[in-house]
């Protein structure tokens, strides 16, 4: 294990050695992966969006034995029990609030008043500059090479234009998977690098095998952003099941879609009541129409059939596309640390050139 050898805003703020984040991925960040990372130094977010909350409190419990150094956790702004959720964060100490959407700015001041840092995705620079009005402590930006749920615009526009648009730190994700490109995040201006892809391939993610060899044998061409699985551009490993959703017509997938949201609710332990005040939200807040919300019920349960099951063949494998750029499964310790060596390096050599 290395010692911290940079130090920027984001390390100043949560207390981690170093300044890479492991995103919140659903059914990937679990305990294991985010003490895996908290133990290395980086700082660990553990997805909460596939949790009942009993669940989420164990998952939290569970990180605390396993470590003793700061982590996160994702929370679904626009959820029903966002409120609850948030105060079992309290309860149980958690140092980082990571959000996928801009959560309520009471939300954000009740947060921060048990010091929580409050660290809200972002996708424009108006939107980062919402956030930041209203309190958050950071953002994370994703460029539209990032995977799962992404956009359109790539890194290197969407880094700089929010930089410019705000003064907390700015997390840069979306691409990233070594010390390069930590150095050129940094020498952008940004705070650190969230990673997702880079950290479902490691030895502490809990994907199963076979399907982290799926991801290892895939090139830069191998993934495709598409819309046609919860209505919402996607990006996501092109697999057969990615071929034929879509080709399926809507008509087509209407039954799949009935039974994965029958499935979705009993696995969240949701009431059907809790299951349309979520879906009031998604839609008010993210403008969704109804037909956009009927398949956003796939995405848990196709998520969770390749990520969980191993079931590469009925399952959505969302990636980013710097999948086909990976090539081995280290260890959290042995990913952060030579990230981050390799980043020192860089900017070490490109320090040269200053006369």
């Amino acid at each position: 294990m290395i010692d911290q050898l940079l130090a920027t805003p984001l390390t100043q703020l949560t207390g981690v050695r170093h300044p890479v984040v492991q995103t919140g991925m659903g059914w990937v960040a679990g305990p294991s992966l985010v003490s895996g990372t908290a133990n290395a130094g980086g700082l660990g977010i553990l997805a909460s969006a596939t949790m009942t909350l009993p669940e989420l409190e164990q998952a939290i419990i569970e990180v605390k034995t396993r470590t003793d150094q700061p982590f996160g956790v994702n929370l679904r702004a626009d959820a029903a029990d966002a409120p609850d959720r948030c105060k079992v964060l309290i309860e149980h100490g958690v140092k980082v609030a990571s959000f996928a959407l801009a959560p309520k700015p009471e939300l954000i001041a009740r947060l921060k008043e048990h010091d929580i840092v409050v660290i809200p995705s972002v996708g424009l620079p108006k939107h980062a500059v919402k956030v930041a009005s209203w309190g958050a402590d950071a953002v994370m930006i994703q460029g539209g090479e990032g995977g799962g749920h992404t956009g359109s615009v790539p890194t290197t526009l969407l880094l700089p234009t929010v930089l410019d648009a705000v003064d907390i730190p700015v997390i840069a994700a979306g691409g990233f998977f070594d010390g390069r490109g930590l150095a050129a995040a940094l020498s952008y201006g940004a705070a650190g690098v969230g990673m997702g892809t880079r950290f479902l391939l490691t030895a502490e993610s809990r994907v199963p095998d076979a399907v982290k060899q799926r991801y290892l044998a895939a090139g830069l061409d191998d993934t495709v952003v598409t819309r046609k699985v919860d209505g919402m551009p996607h990006r996501m490993l092109r697999t057969d099941l990615v071929d034929q959703v879509e080709g399926a017509a809507g008509v087509r997938r209407l039954l799949p879609t009935a039974r994965r949201t029958l499935e979705f609710k009993r696995m969240a332990g949701m009431t059907w009541k809790e299951l349309a005040v979520d879906g009031r939200a998604m839609r008010k807040e993210q403008g969704r129409t109804l037909s956009q919300l009927a398949l956003a019920a796939n995405t848990p349960m196709m998520l969770k059939a390749g990520l969980v099951d191993g079931d590469a063949t009925a399952g959505v494998l969302a990636s980013g596309q710097v999948v086909g750029v990976i090539g081995d499964l280290p260890t959290c310790e042995e990913l952060i640390d030579r990230v981050v060596a390799d980043a020192a390096a860089s900017l070490g050599r490109a320090g040269a050139y200053v006369l």
